[in-house]
């Protein structure tokens, strides 16, 4: 990534927190636009999934689609977002752990606790990412075995599934 590249990351994601809220749309759609270059805008972007404005939080998820893994630092940060109230917020920083595999061991215990969110499509995706860590989710097979067992099918295949990948 250039310097420029950087700097206008790094402008936007200051623009996310600007007052105005077309102005934090715009920040949120230009960093959509951006593609896999705004991977250093995961964290920001998560919490602007939390935003009171409805263009802001759909440029923001939108833009989350395209990351992919997020950097190492960005790790304790996302941990703390998925305990967010704002089921968006925390479905998001679930998602990004999710993609960054066994770098998130450190969220096993979070995530086992998503398990039982009250917002169900929170709950699935912790299913999902702790499946996507492993063994390194060897911690959570309780709190996943209950999950398989979940009237919603979705969640318990999910669990299942992820019984299966952090194995015995």
């Amino acid at each position: 990534m250039t310097d420029k590249t950087t700097n206008d990351i790094e402008t936007l994601v200051r623009q996310l927190g600007a007052a105005d809220a077309g102005q934090r749309a715009e920040a949120a759609e230009r960093l959509c636009r951006a593609g896999t270059a705004a991977i250093s805008a995961a964290v920001p972007l998560v919490r602007a999934c939390g935003d009171a404005d409805d263009p802001t939080r759909e440029w923001a998820a939108a833009a989350l689609e395209e990351l992919g893994p997020p950097a190492a630092e960005a790790i304790g940060p996302l941990v703390e977002l998925a305990q967010s109230d704002h089921s968006l917020v925390a479905y998001w920083a679930i998602t990004l752990l999710g993609r960054s595999g066994q770098a998130a061991a450190s969220a096993v215990d979070v995530l086992a606790r998503c398990l039982s969110a009250a917002d169900l499509s929170v709950a699935q995706r912790a299913a999902w990412a702790l499946g996507k860590l492993g063994p390194a989710a060897a911690a959570s097979r309780a709190a996943l075995g209950v999950a398989a067992q979940a009237a919603d099918p979705r969640l318990a295949r999910l669990a299942a599934e992820a019984l299966d990948a952090v194995g015995p």
